[in-house]
């Protein structure tokens, strides 16, 4: 089976992360607690650049072909269904994040040390707020004027982030600026990074 085709694990570089909360079903949970089993147990004195890292996220997921198809079957899920089998393997990287996996994090940090190519300049959109989306990190998401969504992380805490502590709540469809820069965020399965807007802060308008 090649992990590489369906099942992605995403780490964020980030002081603070801003983690929600998610039910972790019996399977998933010891996947999770396998492959930080597997990390742990690897001498990480030989593991000194990006691809040896990579590498050993890799190796660690293959070895447990069986859990993870377990958690595939908690979730009804078929294995041919690569997006679907993809959020498999983001839920287990937030689940090692969520978990304090040290082992994990080390390796993680080493593949950001080699390799972290941020764009730092900020940047704004205005629009009405019309939600907040749970994907392992929360997403707030923006209507903008043309009708069109955008959706921006919240990594960690930002100027207004106090306002949707609790959810969208009151803000529901008010108008807000969101100022934003954009960010790599690696996927060590696939080798790649991919870029999303990171908050930097909310204000109404």
């Amino acid at each position: 089976m090649n992990f590489k085709t369906f099942l992605t694990i995403t780490f964020v570089l980030a002081a603070n992360i801003v983690l929600a909360q998610k039910t972790v079903t019996p399977a998933e949970a010891a996947l999770t607690d396998s492959i930080c089993n597997c990390i742990t147990h690897r001498d990480m004195s030989q593991v000194k650049t990006q691809q040896q890292a990579v590498a050993v996220f890799t190796e660690c997921f293959g070895n447990h072909t069986a859990l993870l198809m377990k958690v595939a079957d908690e979730r009804h899920v078929d294995a041919t269904n690569a997006s679907a089998m993809r959020q498999i393997g983001v839920d287990v990287g937030m689940n090692l994040l969520r978990t304090e996996c040290d082992a994990y994090r080390k390796l993680s940090a080493m593949i950001a040390q080699n390799k972290v190519n941020q764009q730092s300049s900020e940047r704004s959109d205005e629009g009405k707020l019309i939600r907040i989306d749970n994907k392992g990190f929360n997403y707030l998401v923006l209507l903008d004027d043309d009708k069109k969504e955008h959706s921006y992380l919240w990594l960690e805490q930002f100027a207004g982030s106090e306002k949707f502590v609790n959810g969208i709540g009151a803000n529901l469809n008010k108008r807000f600026k969101i100022t934003w820069k954009e960010i790599e965020v690696f996927l060590p399965v696939a080798k790649g990074y991919y870029a999303t807007k990171q908050i930097i802060a909310v204000s109404p308008l």
